[in-house]
């Protein structure tokens, strides 16, 4: 008895829960559009803008930010970044947006999809997140102005940058033996400022 009684108790608080949701669904969403939040409509427009701020890695100084454009056939990659040794250091899109691990290793490797072999950007085989190294001068400041050829934003989102201690020698496997991670930053959304 108790079982069939506690049977229709869930049916029925089921039906309550279904009617109630859709309602309470739609004034929060009344409530979210009056605090001034974007409509979460169905329809939504590709990213074209993101960022990352990168963060030091355990026993590192290294800083900076980077801003991501979608191009027709590329994602431009513009910034700065500071506390460098001068000299070319590998940089590269990582796989996971996890920066739990002080020393950046929960990024996961290069961003790689297709399981290609790691290379320089220009080739016509290598991971997607192969963007070669940055070059920093004299004061330790690298700046930034890459072409991510072939790379679509919206399929980096929630990844992340790393950039290393040494140089990509751009062959290598599986990563091109840049040494250790010593600034890491996720990739988010930018606002779009029209």
């Amino acid at each position: 008895m108790k079982t069939t009684h506690f049977g229709i108790t869930a049916t029925a608080l089921s039906g309550l829960v279904i009617f109630l949701a859709p309602a309470t669904a739609f004034l929060q969403d009344d409530d979210h559009r009056e605090k001034g939040h974007h409509d979460n409509g169905a329809e939504r427009e590709m990213p074209t803008e993101g960022v990352a701020v990168l963060v030091p890695t355990k026993g590192n100084e290294v800083f900076g930010t980077l801003t991501l454009q979608q191009q027709d056939d590329h994602v431009l990659v513009r910034g700065k970044v500071h506390g460098l040794k001068p000299g070319k250091h590998g940089f590269h899109i990582h796989q996971f947006g996890d920066l739990r691990d002080p020393e950046g290793k929960s990024a996961g490797g290069h961003y790689n999809p297709h399981g290609t072999k790691h290379g320089a950007p220009d080739d016509h085989e290598r991971h997607p997140g192969d963007l070669g190294n940055i070059e920093a001068n004299s004061e330790g400041v690298a700046e930034v102005n890459k072409k991510a050829k072939g790379l679509k934003l919206h399929f980096v989102l929630g990844r992340s940058f790393v950039v290393h201690a040494g140089m990509d020698d751009l062959k290598s496997q599986p990563s091109g033996d840049a040494g250790p991670r010593v600034a890491v930053g996720v990739i988010g959304f930018a606002e779009v400022k029209k």
